[in-house]
């Protein structure tokens, strides 16, 4: 059963491969804001999905982030999350990635639980 107070926390390196010269979101080999927007997604993601019904997941909806800090290959970076609204089947999550200095980046994230089956059928329907 989903309730307020779920945690979630993921970490990893920095690598060439998700800094923002490689992934064209800018000039720089830093943690690029897209793969930090990723991460925060999966911590949330996989905080909950343990606890979903068979067949069920979760899709992100909606992203409010802000980035205030960079980071250079080699550091660590994590994140904790913390549901902090469950509304059906929307989850709201307060949000905070770290790297070993500090706050990088901080917000607030929602998805929404799904039938994995019956939303992909639909989303495939578009090609039609």
């Amino acid at each position: 059963m989903l309730t307020e107070g779920i945690k979630g926390h993921l970490e990893q390196t920095v690598t060439d491969d998700v800094c923002a010269d490689r992934i064209g979101s800018g000039l720089v080999k830093v943690f690029a804001t897209p793969m930090m927007i990723a991460l925060i997604e999966r911590t949330c993601n996989e905080s909950v999905v343990p606890l979903l019904d068979s067949g069920q997941g979760t899709v992100g909806t909606h992203i409010d982030i802000s980035h205030c800090a960079a980071t250079p290959v080699g550091m660590k970076v994590w994140c904790d999350s913390e549901l902090v609204e469950v509304d059906r089947r929307r989850l709201v999550f307060k949000v905070a990635a770290y790297d070993e200095c500090g706050l990088i980046g901080e917000g607030r994230h929602e998805r929404f639980i799904i039938d994995s089956e019956k939303f992909q059928t639909k989303v495939n329907g578009k090609k039609q």
